[in-house]
């Protein structure tokens, strides 16, 4: 019987190589943001001519490989599952293809083969002595597919952390080995100005010691988080871990020892951050990756009493629908974890689940509180699921509400030169 160390050194090749385990048509699946494998995916774009009808699904791919390209759409083409930066003008411009879900769900669709995982290429620690690799930036649908793929290649990388969860690979699962010494790329916190300030304040107002966390990505959640530093006894269940959530790590705001759920551990499925919050990932105790369908489970994430859980949205009507991944017709972002969280939140005994934005776009031209959704605009999360809703102007809290109600609560926390028109709008649709 061989060793982990022989069977290592019998599946190490080079990328190049690796990729004569990808047929035409495949689906290759790559883990979310910094979990990319970057001489993977470099090798795959340098040959990208070779292949036909190739997909590579992934959420917020971080960097734009050249197969984001509109010529090479037919070779090989990025399958969006959340847009990002790197994939925001392909989506937009429609030479790649976008597959809407719940980040709770992906791994189920996965598994019942209802979105194929040919192929996996992923980033992973260095293999322990049993054999064992850690998928620590990004575990998400990525051990789904793992299990259902033809062939597994990772990228093994000495700056991966090993992290514990739900996160671990056998080298007797892996098809080949890739290495490289690339730098995690680090993804600072977003500006945070006097607008997302006052918002921030009116969530951390309402957060109380012991309360667990979700923290979505953004400068407003990360504002929010900015203000919770005095709190006590927090604690984190999540589906990213960022410099935010270390920053009250590092505070002593978070202990876990209040929570109902998994109590002492916090819990993430993918990690977005600085090279000091992957480091703060090796081999800690604390805290536990794993997929999304359970970090994003809303009913084990509501088994956590007092979740609060903080999400941002582009736009939303007087009726309390959210459009928060597209700008009329053209995909910005995904829906990502959001109407999980909004759910889990909402059943979470104690719990709350906010929704906040700025109240205008465009330098105060453009009113993010409108009559309707514009139209073309992907509805994200629901009018029966919000609850509050929060601009720099206040809290608007919907849930067992009429609509003249929430027509009226959303119209006080809208910038006061669009309250006019919102009114005769409302009025003219027989709202108010």
């Amino acid at each position: 019987m061989q060793t982990p160390h022989q069977l290592y050194q019998q599946k190490l090749t080079t990328p190049a190589e690796a990729l004569r385990l990808v047929r035409d048509g495949d689906m290759i699946v790559v883990p979310t943001g910094v979990g990319e494998p970057p001489a993977l995916l470099t090798a795959l774009s340098s040959q990208r001519q070779q292949f036909h009808d190739v997909k590579v699904a992934q959420i917020l791919a971080m960097r734009k490989f050249g197969y984001f390209d509109q010529d090479s759409a037919h070779h090989v083409r990025h399958a969006s599952l959340f847009f990002g930066g790197a994939s925001r003008a392909s989506g937009q411009g429609g030479w790649c293809d976008f597959i809407p879900n719940y980040f709770s769900e992906l791994p189920g669709l996965i598994e019942q083969g209802l979105m194929p995982a040919d192929v996996v290429f992923a980033m992973a620690s260095p293999m322990n002595e049993q054999g064992f690799f850690s998928l620590s930036l990004a575990v998400d649908y990525t051990m789904a597919a793992i299990g259902k793929a033809r062939a597994v290649v990772l990228e093994v990388n000495p700056h991966v952390p090993f992290a514990h969860g739900q996160c671990h690979v056998h080298v007797s699962q892996v098809t080949a080995l890739v290495e490289s010494g690339e730098a995690i790329l680090e993804v600072g916190l977003p500006k945070i100005g006097t607008v997302q300030e006052a918002i921030g304040k009116y969530v951390a107002d309402m957060i109380d010691d012991g309360s667990t966390l979700q923290i979505g990505y953004g400068g407003i959640p990360d504002a929010v988080v900015m203000q919770l530093t005095s709190k006590h006894d927090l604690g984190i269940h999540t589906e990213m871990i960022g410099d935010g959530i270390l920053t009250l790590i590092e505070a002593g705001a978070v202990t876990n020892r209040k929570k109902t759920f998994m109590p002492g551990k916090m819990v993430a499925t993918f990690a977005l951050g600085s090279q000091k919050l992957y480091k703060f990932l090796h081999h800690n105790p604390m805290i536990e990756m794993h997929p999304s369908n359970f970090t994003n489970d809303p009913y084990l994430a509501a088994q956590n009493d007092n979740l609060m859980t903080i999400n941002a949205t582009l736009q939303i009507d007087l009726l309390g629908q959210c459009g928060s991944e597209s700008i009329a017709h053209l995909p910005y972002s995904g829906t990502g974890g959001q109407v999980d969280f909004v759910r889990a939140g909402n059943r979470s005994r104690g719990g709350k689940s906010f929704i906040v934005l700025p109240s205008t776009a465009k330098d105060n031209t453009i009113s993010r509180i409108v009559p309707t959704l514009t139209p073309g605009t992907h509805a994200t999360t629901s009018k029966n699921d919000i609850n509050y809703v929060v601009t720099e102007y206040g809290v608007a809290q919907l849930r067992g509400k009429s609509a003249k109600q929430r027509a009226q609560a959303l119209i006080a926390i809208a910038h006061p030169d669009f309250r006019a028109s919102l009114r005769a709008e409302a009025n003219r649709m027989c709202v108010l």
